[in-house]
């Protein structure tokens, strides 16, 4: 059985691409089909891949417009060769479901969740800097056939996986699909409880991409507001409007990207990791666990299943800085009280080993026959 792996896009690296790194462990023959790689953007694993890319590696400023190009991406899917594979497993919060496959192959989506852009535009669109004529009138337009593409695509899906159960539900809502859910991969082995894990550190940290609709600038004011000490660890188009909300403090500092080494020391040598965004699911908050370290995230979404409120970490309600500053001094308080031992062990059962045993058995199944198509 000749298996391949399609991924939306290989620009940024973040917890797909490194569901993507496992998922080639497991499958080391498949190779990667994309629609644009951008090597000098990812780690040296990814130079060791068979990465087979679209038309849309040609373009020009493919950093700063790759979004721009949104309407492309379906018709480059399509154009994927991939008919001479029996499996196709596709790693989608977008695009890469559409892929076409030959009529006998049996398509698996890992999905991290239903379009964003398309089922969530408002939440979406909240936090990007287009124009009020592009939001409300044109971009409207492109969404709705958007739509209609994207419903088509899920017909091409003989499975789907979901990455928690906060996605399955909406895989469940938005294509009336059900799902089995596989928690995506940590690599426990990377990350230590050491002398830093359980003493009180000198700052908080956010590990993410630098998205709009991450919620950063809410991690950034609120800091200001109790000044504390805050370090940001990631790239991406929102940068330059982070710094700006930074502002002149001292006490907020950008990393950038750093080595996965760099990483792990300032997981274990932070007082807690600020995920303040609803997110689908989010590696970062396991990354922090595993290391002995609590976190202090927005109580929606995936965090719901991988923190424990008042055990590993904390939660704040409501989606604004008051309530994330809030549950910051809350945690100054009681942050004696976590036990790094405990929330690593917690942490455990997301770990990667678990992953691909799960992903593997899954597939074998559809290999011998055992399992009967969702559609």
């Amino acid at each position: 059985m000749k298996v391949a792996i399609v991924h939306d896009y290989l620009n940024q690296y973040g917890g797909a691409e490194r569901v993507i790194e496992v998922m080639h462990e497991i499958f080391p023959e498949a190779p990667v089909f994309t629609s644009i790689y951008q090597p000098e953007n990812m780690p040296d694993s990814f130079k060791k891949m068979d990465i087979r890319v679209t038309f849309m590696q040609k373009f020009p400023f493919l950093d700063r417009f790759y979004k721009k190009y949104f309407m492309l991406y379906p018709i480059a899917m399509k154009s994927l060769k991939v008919k001479d594979f029996d499996i196709i497993i596709s790693s989608s919060s977008s695009f890469a479901k559409g892929v076409k496959k030959r009529k006998n192959a049996v398509h698996v989506c890992y999905c991290y969740t239903p379009t964003r852009f398309i089922w969530y535009y408002n939440f979406y669109i909240k936090k990007e800097n287009f124009t009020k004529i592009i939001s409300t009138f044109l971009l409207p337009l492109f969404i709705k056939s958007l739509k209609k593409w994207d419903l088509k695509a899920v017909e091409g899906v003989d499975k789907f996986i979901a990455i928690s159960n906060h996605i399955k539900n909406k895989i469940k809502a938005c294509y009336k699909r059900d799902s089995e859910v596989i928690y995506p991969p940590v690599d426990f082995e990377k990350f230590k409880i050491n002398e830093a894990s359980k003493e009180r550190g000198s700052y908080f940290l956010v590990v993410s991409r630098l998205n709009a609709y991450k919620n950063i600038d809410m991690a950034i004011n609120a800091c200001k507001k109790l000044n504390q000490n805050l370090k940001i660890i990631g790239t991406g188009l929102y940068l330059k409007e982070l710094k700006k909300i930074a502002g002149d403090s001292k006490k907020i500092e950008f990393l950038g990207r750093v080595s996965d080494e760099e990483l792990c020391s300032y997981y274990s040598g932070c007082r807690a990791l600020i995920f303040p965004g609803e997110e689908d699911f989010g590696i970062s908050p396991l990354e922090a666990q595993a290391s002995g370290r609590p976190v202090i995230a927005y109580a929606k979404g995936g965090a719901l299943e991988t923190i424990i409120d008042g055990e590993t970490g904390i939660f704040f309600k409501e989606d604004n800085e008051d309530s994330l500053s809030e549950s910051i001094s809350d945690f100054i308080n009681m942050e004696n009280n976590f036990i790094p031992e405990v929330i690593r062990k917690h942490a455990l059962k997301f770990d990667k080993e678990v992953f691909k045993k799960s992903l593997k058995a899954y597939i074998d199944n559809i290999i011998n026959g055992n399992q009967i198509k969702d559609k």
